[in-house]
């Protein structure tokens, strides 16, 4: 069965949807402390505005959605050219294995590449062992630590 990478297309959104959900819960973002709707309709909304550096490929296999990847072009202090972020990353459980992850890795590649961007980068929780396995494949570990705040 062809795995296609392509980006979201608007009338995706239901079968993107559980796949986003998915992701949320998977970092504990379900039940009484999942996002708020807004920030779900606003996050599928920005992948359609042309003002916005955000965008969201998908994997098809079969007319049936079974990964997401989301990423964003920003500026940085360290270079001229913007950089990649590839921000949300889930595959379908039952492709897991499958090489849908690393095809939708590749594909972030390729539009940051396109764009005439030299890096992309991402971070995973450290319990996140299955998809570091990957992970160590497709890129090299940059051992930073992320610190957050709520302001």
């Amino acid at each position: 069965m062809p795995l296609t990478i392509r980006p979201a297309r608007f009338a995706d959104h239901d079968q993107w949807l559980p796949l986003w959900d998915g992701y949320n819960a998977f970092y504990g973002r379900a039940g009484e402390t999942a996002l708020p709707a807004e920030i779900t309709a606003t996050t599928w909304a920005r992948f359609f505005d042309e003002e916005e550096p955000m965008w969201c490929l998908v994997a098809e296999q079969d007319g049936r959605l079974v990964g997401l990847v989301h990423y964003l072009f920003h500026r940085s202090t360290t270079k001229i050219e913007p950089t990649c972020y590839l921000q949300d990353l889930f595959t379908d459980a039952a492709t897991r294995g499958k090489g849908v992850g690393r095809a939708l890795i590749e594909g972030v590649y390729a539009r940051a590449s396109e764009a005439g961007l030299r890096s992309v980068y991402w971070h995973t929780h450290e319990t996140n062992e299955t998809a570091m396995r990957l992970y160590d494949q497709v890129a090299v570990n940059g051992r930073f630590w992320v610190y957050r705040q709520a302001v």
